[in-house]
């Protein structure tokens, strides 16, 4: 882990210790035309490609999940029931009811929330299973109320598939990489075309979800992993170093800060960084004149996991605006969030908390407005008729008047 400290509370400098510049949009755009004309052939030399299945069917049958279900460590089984459990809790107390408003003028307005119809949810298969990616997906998108709910699981490791059999989804498609991200964008003769893509992955598969995303609905894009911590000088170094370690194992462009008061707090924490492996992941400690601001750093910098420890920082609670999860109190670790808290761990990276929200059911859901106009047409039509004219639209006004009956 590289270790810089950092005086100057300059939110837009901690980050530019991480940027990547790398570019991968010709070859995406190559893949995902390939895949939306080619069909089933071309992703089938993708997969062959890519995906090493070593002639196994792309879709994982049920058999295998099943198997995979038996096969799993029962301490694993029983901690992923909790995290479905409590996602799914959360996740469902975001729903929407419709909502009817009655206008001055006596016509009503529903507005309707509806649940699309297919999701894709990809669950990255690179160093590592991620059977936590697949809960936070597919159970959001359940609470949602999708119909069917699919997954993309390159390498489909045993884990993963278990966790697919729990979540209950309708399909797991062993494949990856941009050219799975385009089968389920624009679909091919096998594998139905879906209505939203929620997951992360790396470039190539950010990539594909940007240029797809103008057919199909994407959760966002996620860049390397970041926390944040605002600590006093009452929270325990060693706590703190181990939330920033634990977020360093998610490799390379990873990004671990913390924000103190206390120049005593930072040394602590700097001393048993300085004993930890390097996992290419970079730690910055930041020194401010006082709990205000560490919270303009925060506010600043947008973090995807926000930690808030000892009694001045967790006040700041209430005034946070900017950030993927907060984490209030010494046993707040954001590896909590990750697995078992209830909160969704697909969060909003790069500094896009500033104005993009965790996994929710608003992903995977949609509001329509519907319109019962009724005996109100003769005052809208005296009132909408004149700004139609004023626009050029003559025909829109007489569709207005010709409906006026009052």
């Amino acid at each position: 882990m590289r270790l810089e400290a950092r005086h100057a509370p300059d939110a837009g400098a901690v980050r530019a210790l991480v940027a990547d510049g790398t570019s991968v949009a010709d070859g995406v755009a190559t893949i995902v035309e390939a895949v939306r004309t080619g069909g089933d052939a071309a992703l089938a030399s993708y997969v062959e490609r890519f995906d090493a299945t070593e002639g196994a069917s792309v879709l994982v049958s049920p058999a295998e999940l099943g198997a995979a279900l038996t096969a799993l460590d029962p301490d694993v089984r029983r901690g992923l029931e909790v995290a479905i459990a409590n996602v799914r809790a959360v996740a469902e107390a975001g729903v929407g009811e419709p909502m009817d408003v009655t206008l001055p003028q006596g016509h009503t307005v529903t507005l309707r929330e509806l649940p699309v119809r297919r999701a894709g949810i990809y669950a990255p298969g690179g160093r590592n299973p991620y059977p936590s990616t697949v809960v936070m997906g597919a159970i959001t998108a359940r609470a949602a109320g999708v119909d069917e709910v699919v997954v993309c699981a390159p390498g489909s490791h045993p884990v993963i598939l278990a966790a697919c059999a729990l979540c209950g989804v309708d399909a797991v498609y062993r494949m990856g990489g941009a050219h799975a991200v385009a089968a389920l964008a624009h679909g091919t003769e096998s594998i139905a075309r879906v209505d939203v893509i929620a997951g992360p992955g790396g470039l190539w598969v950010q990539e594909a979800k940007r240029l797809v995303s103008r057919v199909v609905g994407i959760d966002g894009f996620f860049g390397p992993s970041d926390v944040l911590v605002l600590a006093d000088g009452a929270a325990d170094s060693a706590l703190v170093a181990a939330d920033l370690l634990a977020q360093a194992e998610h490799g390379p462009g990873t990004l671990s800060v913390i924000c103190s008061d206390d120049a005593a707090l930072l040394d602590a924490v700097e001393e048993e960084l300085r004993a930890a492996p390097d996992t290419g992941a970079v730690a910055v400690t930041v020194l401010v004149d006082g709990p205000a601001a560490a919270l303009a750093f925060s506010d600043g910098f947008a973090p995807e996991h926000l930690e808030l420890v000892g009694v001045g920082m967790e006040a700041l609670a209430p005034e946070v605006r900017a950030a993927g999860c907060l984490f209030v109190g010494r046993e707040g670790a954001t590896a909590f969030g990750d697995y078992v808290a209830g909160s969704n761990h697909s969060l909003p990276t790069g500094g896009a908390a500033r104005y993009a929200s965790t996994l929710n059911v608003r992903h995977f859901r949609r509001r329509m407005s519907e319109v019962r106009i009724g005996g109100a047409a003769g005052a809208l039509a005296r009132a909408g008729a004149p700004i139609a004219r004023a626009e050029g639209f003559d025909v829109h006004a007489e569709s207005m008047e010709m409906r006026e009956t009052a």
